[in-house]
């Protein structure tokens, strides 16, 4: 039997949570510096790519919202293939590409592309063994 998530919060007030002390996931201090080095030099070189390939901030918010929507809309449908028993391998497939790419130019839209492609990462380590 699968134990019920509590404590769930939006992105926005997770954060003040965190800040007044209450209970919630945190990394090890060693974690969050790797996790933060790892996530700058990956927004970094997207950063770097969408310059050199003259994208506006506009068009990379606008590239990184779709792929959002995308990203949800495959994890909502894994969700429901789950409750029926079948997992389609080319979900996993298209969740696995929509995991990666343009994060935009706003900082409040890159931390909530990072916590969609966290969502569908760790779905994806989650439900690998099940699709072989």
């Amino acid at each position: 039997m699968l134990t019920p998530i509590r404590g769930y919060t939006a992105i926005g007030r997770g954060a003040a949570t965190r800040r007044s002390g209450g209970a919630g996931f945190a990394l090890p201090e060693a974690e969050r510096g790797r996790e933060a080095a790892a996530a700058g030099s990956v927004t970094g070189s997207l950063g770097l790519i969408g310059l050199q390939e003259g994208f506006s901030d506009a068009e990379r918010d606008d590239a990184a919202r779709r792929r959002g929507h995308a990203a949800l809309e495959e994890l909502e449908g894994l969700q429901l293939a789950l409750l029926s028993g079948r997992i389609d391998a080319g979900r996993l497939s298209r969740l696995a590409q929509l995991a990666e790419g343009e994060s935009g130019a706003d900082p409040a839209l890159r931390a909530i592309m990072r916590a969609i492609s966290l969502r569908a990462r760790i779905e994806l380590a989650r439900l690998s063994p099940m699709a072989r």
